[in-house]
């Protein structure tokens, strides 16, 4: 971090005090450094729009990205599609799978160009995949698979499209602008499946999000720091920083609700929300296969592969693990197991699972957080201080109402449309359905939900 606030100088300054100048301390500077590539200013997203382009060794994998958008490409199981969409998606299919297989060699040493080709190809491959017809099974090319997967090796990302793809690295400026943060309003996103206001909409939504959070971020270090000095001063101060976190989980609901005025819940569902689906969530049971894998004997075929989802912002992943939520991640109904992972693998927590899809050095971020030896949660439950646990109870209050309200969202959006999808094929058909609606990470979806929103209810503490 290229600057760090006066009140974390005075924090530092009371800590030497206390413990002399010998003394090692944790460091909790650290939280928003450039280490775990989160900006004082921006937070997860990058302080500058992202390249739009890569460089002209790969410029045919940008041509390709811009033939399937220029085109329209239809998604493979829209109903009354026509032979002239199916046909203009196949013989995009077929260029595609005459690409060269470029290598990544020249990107090595640039964490921006490798996340822009994970991008350009992860949408690619989508593409690819959701214009086939329902039927057909999955093949992707090696021309996509082969520099995907080395890309993906360099990052530590799975080979599918993230919420980092859509939102995080997705998104330029309306207007050029010399603001050191990126105004709300000014933000618009730069790859679309549809083209469509409403696809914007819910990208942007999330990312104005995004930007909220970095208040959220940094009352968190400042707390942390705090709670190394635990006096009095930093117990009220600390009691300060929660009343004022409260407000900022607030103003993340508010931001939420904007969605619904540009994106309408039926064209998401049907337009919008099949393009991201992974091999998890694949209607027809699909496997992905990737033409090439055999190539490096390195790798393996992936143990799951699920789409974009909110589960993959670290901002929330941040908030559950400094209130202390992230201590009730075992609760029934999160393990959220995929119908394509190990025995070994579905045990894992479904929150736990999406970590997988974030940008390493933000799983480290959380790791770091995680590893806070003066957890929040245990000192307001030792302090017998009523203002402190007042703050803390309304934050974690807040991070409730957040989630309530996501499930309000989440049911306009994906479970009434499906309901809605599913009474009208089983009429169409004379069959019941009985099948559990899963979101792009392979959840069932209202199971799962509930019990997070119940999770977070079962940290507010007690007086």
């Amino acid at each position: 971090m290229d600057a760090i606030p006066p009140d974390h100088f005075l924090a530092l300054s009371r800590l030497d005090g206390l413990l002399g100048s010998s003394e090692s301390v944790y460091d909790t500077s650290t939280l928003a450094a450039h280490d775990f590539d989160v900006d004082n200013r921006t937070g997860f997203m990058p302080p500058q729009a992202p390249p739009s382009r890569l460089q002209t060794e790969w410029e045919a994998w940008e041509l390709a990205l811009d033939h399937a958008i220029a085109e329209g490409l239809q998604l493979g199981e829209k109903p009354g599609i026509t032979e002239a969409e199916m046909s203009r998606s196949e013989s995009w299919r077929k260029g595609v799978r005459e690409l060269p297989v470029i290598p990544i060699s020249g990107m090595i040493r640039s964490e921006t160009h490798l996340r822009r080709a994970h991008l350009v190809l992860a949408w690619i491959m989508h593409f690819y995949i959701h214009s086939l017809p329902p039927r057909v099974p999955v093949v992707v090319p090696a021309p996509i698979t082969i520099p995907l997967f080395q890309i993906c090796t360099q990052l530590q990302l799975p080979p599918v499209l993230t919420y980092a793809d859509t939102v995080l690295y997705n998104w330029t400026l309306k207007t050029p602008s010399s603001r050191p943060t990126p105004a709300l309003d000014n933000l618009q996103s730069h790859t679309l499946f549809t083209g469509t206001n409403d696809e914007q909409i819910f990208y942007l939504t999330s990312a104005r999000m995004e930007l909220r959070g970095v208040e959220a971020l940094e009352l968190m270090r400042a707390t942390m720091d705090e709670a190394f000095v635990g006096d009095d001063i930093a117990m009220r101060r600390i009691t300060t920083f929660l009343g004022r976190l409260a407000t900022v989980i607030d103003d993340l609901r508010t931001l939420l609700a904007t969605v619904r005025d540009g994106c309408d819940p039926t064209a998401f569902y049907t337009a919008i929300r099949p393009w991201f689906r992974g091999a998890d969530s694949d209607p027809n049971k699909r496997t992905w296969a990737f033409e090439g894998l055999d190539s490096d004997p390195s790798w393996t075929y992936p143990s799951e592969l699920s789409g974009p989802s909110a589960g993959q912002s670290s901002l929330i992943h941040a908030l559950d693990m400094f209130l202390g939520v992230a201590e009730f991640s075992h609760a029934p109904g999160l393990t959220g197991a995929s119908p394509t992972k190990t025995d070994t693998t579905q045990k894992s927590p479904f929150l736990e699972r999406m970590q997988l899809y974030m940008p390493r050095h933000h799983r480290n971020f959380l790791n770091h957080l995680a590893a806070n030896p003066r957890p929040l949660r245990a000192i307001v439950a030792g302090a017998e201080d009523a203002k402190l646990l007042g703050a803390y109870n309304s934050a974690v209050g807040a991070l409730k109402r957040l989630r309530d309200y996501h499930i309000t969202i989440v049911t306009s959006y994906i479970i009434q449309p499906a309901r809605r999808a599913a009474a009208m094929q089983a009429e169409a058909e004379g069959l019941a359905t009985e099948e559990p609606l899963r979101g792009t990470g392979g959840t069932e979806l209202a199971k799962f939900l509930k019990a997070v929103r119940d999770r977070t209810a079962a940290a507010i503490i007690e007086s």
